[in-house]
């Protein structure tokens, strides 16, 4: 149980993190037990399972986050939920595309609400979308509603809410119910002299 209880909580994390796009020969999740406590065994599905996935869940996010959070020049902490999708897995594809966007991340750390950009990663995702349908929201701030930027002033509020080091972004493609968070950082100055100083 514990082995489905970690690939779950992994799904929703680790694997739902991006720096660079890039993985390391390394890359790893471990959760151990040794049963030395003498607890009862969990019973897939019940109330006590629930509470522990749950428990999971919380820390296997956190750690997560935590490595966005110290990626290589990262001057943003950016979340990326994408909604109204047919499936969680077309949800989370859509966020990625989004997330591995260079085009994307420089925007974020030059703080332009450049939403052209933001619809050109999810174009090429390969997720079934309309960019009439389409809504995008940074911070507080719609950007785009049904496909259409919502004016200059949107935009301003929008890169206000980019001047922050916390950024939510949410995309509404108005296709299913279903829907997937990511998480990710920004490309900066820093991120080219560090990956240029040295070889990995």
């Amino acid at each position: 149980m514990l082995k489905k209880a970690l690939r779950d909580s992994v799904e929703r994390s680790f694997n739902a993190i991006t720096i660079d796009g890039e993985t390391s020969t390394n890359d790893m999740v471990l959760c151990m037990a040794n049963g030395a406590g003498g607890n009862r065994k969990l019973a897939a599905g019940s109330k006590d399972f629930k509470k522990f996935q749950a428990c999971l869940d919380t820390v296997a996010q956190s750690l997560a986050t935590q490595v966005v959070r110290d990626g290589e020049g990262a001057t943003k902490f950016v979340e990326i939920t994408v909604r109204g999708t047919k499936t969680p897995k077309a949800a989370k594809e859509a966020a990625m595309a989004v997330a591995l966007s260079p085009l994307v991340k420089t925007a974020l750390f030059g703080e332009d609400a450049n939403w052209g950009r933001i619809m050109a990663a999810l174009g090429h995702s390969g997720v079934d979308m309309d960019e009439a349908k389409t809504d995008i929201t940074i911070g507080k701030m719609k950007l785009v509603e049904k496909g259409l930027g919502q004016g200059k002033a949107a935009e301003k509020d929008a890169a206000a809410a980019l001047k922050q080091r916390d950024i939510k972004i949410l995309i509404d493609l108005h296709k299913g119910k279903a829907e997937a968070t990511v998480w990710t950082c920004d490309y900066s100055n820093e991120y080219i002299k560090i990956n240029a100083a040295y070889r990995s």
